[in-house]
This record gives C-alpha cells, sequence and structure tokens, in this order.
C-alpha cells in the first residue's frame, strides 16, 4: 500500500493543533511553537547528553497534569527558554490554563538548541526570547513556513546549514500523524558527499529533493565537520514534536515519544551524543479513539519514526542562505 501524506505534509495535518514561527535575522535565531485549539495530552523523551528543557517533569505519566496548551522549541540555549515565559503569558491573557481554584495556569513545557555560535548578534541589552514567543504564538496557524526559520533558523549540522522541518502520514482508521523539528545536530544528515540524505529510504515523493539514497555511500569522517571543529560539547542538539490525532493517555504518549528517537537515529549520524540533547516531545489531541489498540500503537509509532525521518531531511534541505552563515545550505549546489 502506497503511503499517504497529510494535504499539508505538516504537523498541522493532525487536527486541533497550529505552528507559529518567530525569527530575528540578526540574532540568527529564533523560537517555533505548536498550540492546541484545546489542551492536548502530552509527553517526552530525552535521550541527548545535553538537554536543555523547561516543565518537562510534567509530562511524566504518573504526573498530575492532565495536558498542556502549547510545546515550544527555541533557539538560544538557555536563554531561548524564555521564550516558554512569552507564549504562558499571551495564553494567560487569553484565559487559558490549567485551572488551580479561580487561578488558571498555562502549561508550556520548552525545549532549546544552541545556536550562539552562529554567526548572529548575540549582544542583546535584554533577553530578546519572551517577545519572539509572544510573536510565534500569535502567528500560529495551520500553514507555516519550514527551513531557516522559527526554531530553525540558526541551525547547524555536522557540515550544512539546519533548520526547522515537519512532515505527515495518514494512516488506516482515519489516524494522522505528524512530526516537527528543529534540527541542529552534531551529526551529519546527509552522507559523505553532502547530497544524498541518510533519511532517502523514507522520502515521500521528492518531498526533500528526490535524490534516493547515495549509489556508494562512504564512511562518515567526523573529525572533518565544520561544526566540530567550530563548536563546543554541548552546542547541538535535535529538538522535537511528534503528534497524533489518536486519543492516548499520557503513558501511550510517552511511547510514541521514545519510539520517534529512531527517526532520528535514522536520519542523523551519529546521534543521541554526549553533545548532544536529543529530545522528542509527543502530543495527541484525542480526535480519533483506537479500536485495535495495540496494532494502531504499532503504526502510530512507526509513523512517528518515519515522520521525523523525513522532517529532519525537509529542514536540512528547504534551508536557505543568510548573510554571516558558517555553514552552506544543502541547496547551494553541495
Amino acid at each position: 500500500m502506497e503511503i499517504e501524506t497529510g494535504p499539508k505534509n505538516l504537523i498541522t495535518d493532525v487536527t486541533g493543533l497550529r505552528v507559529g514561527n518567530a525569527r530575528d535575522a540578526a540574532l540568527k535565531s529564533g523560537c517555533t511553537v505548536l498550540v492546541g485549539e484545546a489542551p492536548f495530552v502530552a509527553s517526552v523523551a530525552v535521550m541527548g547528553g545535553a538537554p536543555g528543557t523547561r516543565e518537562t517533569d510534567l509530562l511524566a505519566p504518573d504526573k498530575m497534569a492532565p495536558a498542556v496548551d502549547a510545546l515550544v522549541l527555541s533557539g538560544g540555549s538557555a536563554f531561548g527558554l524564555a521564550a516558554a515565559q512569552g507564549v504562558m503569558e499571551a495564553l494567560a491573557a487569553q484565559g487559558r490554563g490549567f485551572a488551580v481554584g479561580s487561578a488558571r495556569v498555562p502549561l508550556v513545557p520548552a525545549a532549546i538548541l544552541f545556536d550562539l555560535l552562529n554567526g548572529g548578534d548575540k549582544a542583546w541589552p535584554e533577553n530578546p526570547y519572551p517577545a519572539l514567543g509572544r510573536a510565534a504564538l500569535q502567528a500560529a496557524a495551520g500553514d507555516f513556513d519550514l527551513g531557516s526559520t522559527g526554531a530553525g533558523t540558526g541551525a547547524t549540522t555536522a557540515m550544512l546549514k539546519g533548520g526547522l522541518g515537519s512532515a505527515s502520514q495518514r494512516l488506516e482508521g482515519g489516524v494522522t500523524v505528524g512530526a516537527l523539528v528543529a534540527a541542529n545536530p552534531v551529526g551529519a544528515v546527509t552522507t559523505a558527499g553532502e547530497r544524498h540524505f541518510w533519511a532517502a529510504p523514507f522520502e515521500i515523493g521528492a518531498e526533500f529533493g528526490g535524490l534516493g539514497p547515495d549509489p556508494s555511500p562512504r564512511a562518515l569522517d567526523l573529525r572533518q565537520s565544520r561544526k566540530l571543529s567550530a563548536m563546543a560539547a554541548g552546542a547541538n542538539t535535535t529538538i522535537a514534536i511528534v503528534a497524533t490525532d489518536a486519543l492516548l493517555t499520557k503513558a501511550q504518549a510517552r511511547r510514541m515519544a521514545t519510539a520517534a528517537h529512531a527517526g532520528i537515529a535514522r536520519a542523523v549520524v551519529p546521534s543521541h551524543t554526549p553533545m548532544d540533547g536529543d529530545l522528542v516531545f509527543a502530543a495527541a489531541t484525542g480526535q480519533v479513539a483506537l479500536t485495535a489498540a495495540d496494532w494502531q500503537m504499532l503504526e502510530i509509532c512507526h509513523a512517528a519514526a518515519t515522520c521525523l525521518s523525513r522532517a529532519i531531511a525537509r529542514a536540512i534541505h528547504l534551508a536557505t542562505p543568510a548573510p554571516g552563515d558558517t555553514m552552506p545550505c544543502h541547496g547551494q549546489g553541495v
């Protein structure tokens, strides 16, 4: 059976979700917000050695918070965690949040990537990320840009410019799965020639160039990596969200997030290193009840991984050059 994407081939093919981006060209950084039309079930799986997060503990299946309002992916290293504060304040102004008596507290978990050494102007007089978070939330919609935007604005990979990517897949039974990623790994997303993607076996159509697998893959030598020579340990990360419109528990969402890490491993070589903060959030909007839960969960987990592989390749393929870049783009004839 032919694999089918959603109509947009974006994570927003999952009913009830919107995505907004904000970026600062001089800063060479930005953030991305995924927000639900209503609170949604969420969990997380962290497998990198250098993560940067906010409010991820509450996503464990045994914690009381039943749902969250939004998820944030941001550049800026630890400074970028403040983007979630901007999103939280804007949601509070809309009257959204977890009810605690007469109070409402928006729940906005976040993850960051390191882009402080990418050639942008980081001499800000005050932290710019709360304003970027508010701007990204305001821009949230069903359609959004990919490549050098949002949290992927200043991202880089071992040899190429990184970026923001997304992909989706429709399953039998009416379930949709999607992925959203800011790809900034220490590893390589292409084989040694910097043309063919490791994720090529999972490509649908020509969504990241249609080049197919490398006909003669060569061994990677990361000692020649531009990124490793320019950056310090902990200066990397692939941060992602996988989502579905299926009705999942927090435990099932955690399993989807864990399984989706295989998508990073198939698209980035090496992945989950001590220098990366690789993390995957999972979101479930609960629009479609599962009728054969075990089998459908297997399909959902597999689709989450393949969507994430495809989203990573799309992020790099769609990156665009900007003044002061430290890495070339995939589309620049490499």
